[in-house]
């Protein structure tokens, strides 16, 4: 039997799931969740029916897995006895987690501790323990049903990241993140605040992500933006320095050393969603003219420093314009559309720890946006004040 190449890779590595493999059991990676599907349990009227058990996996490396804790969750109903009661001794309850597989649906979760351990010694161990619970009683009274079909399945979920996001399953959050799934996000300007910009969205499972900046990577580059420091990278294009930075981590990124202006319309065929990450007012301009024109909801960013007593103070804006707005938005004339030599931020002052605020706040507003996080204030501008750290937001329309 030739298995799928993510499955046979963990079972080379982890000799708990390929004794679950070997004794018969249908298992599949879906999600960062090992499935053991094909089980058979009892419902309240005493029917056989079929579940799966579905269990966290914690990463430890490319290929090593181990359990994440004694719990699991189960694609079914609560399973009885012969007698029609419930299976005792099984906390949890009902609840739901997104899985890449349309037929599986998780509908509880269970926990069962071992009395003698307190804890499982790997996952054959678990996954047995809860096969006898759940199919002891079905087993007894259709003695034709087994858990040990040999039945293989395909792993599911295809990602965007090239190693695995253990971080969603773990957090639960999959259904949110799924959210994200379809997006093509448009960076430009991947200076301070768009490089960190870039860093958060490379950890995010949008479609594709489609970075612009057509300047150099310098020394002072490295003071305020994520990601180790070579000194190789130097003289090279922005561009060119965090493609490299960032292949190894996921798929889809495509960073491009060119200056978006008005006229770059194809570079942006099937973007959803765009943050411009620019610091000359006069190159903002043209971007938002295009973006306006495209319907391409977007989020602007951008400070106004000053020296004050020798300290400094001032603002970190991050403006939304979405697609049914944003000519409206546009002539509140909150960005800068023109360049002021004076500015202290285009002295290339290193401010990271603003950069990174900036990159935050507008990484949080667009997955506001998207129903990732809960959004009380609808702000289509928010001014975060460096003093006293209060942050103020608009939506007066």
């Amino acid at each position: 039997m030739e298995w799928n190449s993510q499955l046979h890779q963990l079972v080379n590595h982890n000799d708990d799931l390929k004794r679950l493999l070997e004794k018969g059991y249908a298992i599949a990676i879906d999600s960062e969740h090992l499935v053991v599907r094909d089980i058979p349990y009892l419902d309240s009227e005493g029917n056989l029916k079929t579940g799966a058990i579905v269990s966290k996996l914690n990463r430890i490396d490319r290929h090593r897995v181990s359990q994440v804790d004694h719990q699991i969750f189960f694609c079914g109903s609560h399973p009885h006895e012969m007698n029609g009661q419930r299976i005792a001794n099984l906390g949890g309850g009902e609840m739901t987690i997104t899985l890449a597989s349309s037929d599986l649906t998780v509908e509880r979760s269970f926990s069962n501790k071992p009395t003698a351990t307190g804890a499982y010694a790997d996952h054959f161990d678990k996954i047995e323990n809860y096969v006898a619970l759940f199919s002891g009683p079905a087993m007894t009274k259709f003695p034709e049903s087994t858990p040990y079909t040999f039945r293989e399945y395909e792993c599911a979920g295809n990602s965007v990241f090239k190693i695995y996001d253990t971080l969603t399953s773990r957090a639960e959050i999959g259904d949110l993140s799924a959210k994200l799934n379809e997006d093509v996000i448009a960076i430009i300007g991947l200076g301070g605040t768009g490089s960190f910009v870039l860093d958060f969205l490379v950890k995010s499972p949008v479609k594709e992500i489609r970075g612009f900046d057509h300047d150099q990577y310098h020394v002072h580059n490295a003071f305020r933006s994520p990601g180790a420091l070579s000194e190789a990278d130097f003289g090279k294009q922005k561009a060119e320095v965090y493609q490299s930075r960032y292949d190894n981590f996921r798929y889809n990124v495509i960073l491009t050393p060119k200056f978006i202006d008005e006229t770059c319309i194809d570079d942006l065929q099937g973007v959803s969603f765009a943050f411009v990450c620019v610091d000359k007012g006069s190159s903002r301009a043209g971007i938002i003219k295009l973006l306006i024109e495209r319907g391409i909801p977007f989020i602007d960013v951008g400070m106004g420093l000053q020296r004050d007593n020798g300290m400094i103070g001032g603002m970190i804006r991050t403006t939304y314009y979405p697609t049914e707005h944003a000519a409206e938005i546009a002539e509140k004339k909150l960005a800068p559309m023109a360049d002021y030599p004076d500015d202290v931020y285009r002295t290339n002052i290193q401010i990271a720890e603003l950069n990174a605020i900036n990159a935050s706040l507008a990484v949080l507003r667009y997955k506001q946006t998207r129903g990732f996080y809960s959004d009380k204030g609808n702000y289509f501008n928010m001014l975060f004040d460096i003093s006293d750290s209060k942050n103020i937001g608009d939506n007066d329309l």
